[in-house]
């Protein structure tokens, strides 16, 4: 009995020792922040995702969809181009900005793409859109990303 004792504590001495490589051939995605958890028109809505990537392929381009909860005629999916430089290095980590401008004039100031305003209700009757976004990051070896969700977001219709 003391020997098999014995025999699983080395054993899980020895997987306790080894650690996972956080670096995957599959890239990761970790949300880090988001500036604003409403968004009204004339601001920008900011996301920091934290990425990592074995081989350091990745492409400069991120999928995302906005899902709306209470309107689907307001869903959106495209991709993202991401304007930072992303070297090629083995082990690659970062963080990524996304930004969105809400309204016409934002987009025009800030050069960010535009955010759609909410596409249910009325002038009389606005309905703002309660939505997350989904992010998917693909590298040149058509690796995908798992899924990254945010916190939800409201759109205020104008």
């Amino acid at each position: 009995m003391k020997a098999k004792l014995l025999i699983a504590a080395i054993t899980l001495t020895l997987l306790a020792g080894c650690s996972k490589d956080k670096f995957t051939t599959k890239p990761q995605l970790t949300f880090k922040s988001v500036n604003l958890n409403t968004i009204e028109p004339g601001q920008v809505l900011s996301f920091t995702i934290r990425f990592t990537d074995k081989e350091g392929d990745i492409q400069n381009a991120l999928y995302f969809d906005k899902k709306t909860r209470n309107c689907s005629a307001s869903d959106v999916s495209q991709s993202y181009t991401i304007s930072q430089n992303v070297p090629k290095t083995g082990d690659l980590q970062g963080d990524l900005l996304i930004n969105f401008a809400y309204g016409q004039d934002a987009a025009f100031a800030t050069g960010y793409p535009l955010l759609p305003e909410p596409q249910c209700g009325t002038s009389t009757n606005p309905i703002n859109d309660t939505c997350v976004f989904r992010f998917v990051l693909t590298d040149k070896a058509n690796n995908s990303s798992d899924t990254l969700v945010s916190p939800e977001i409201v759109i205020i219709k104008r």
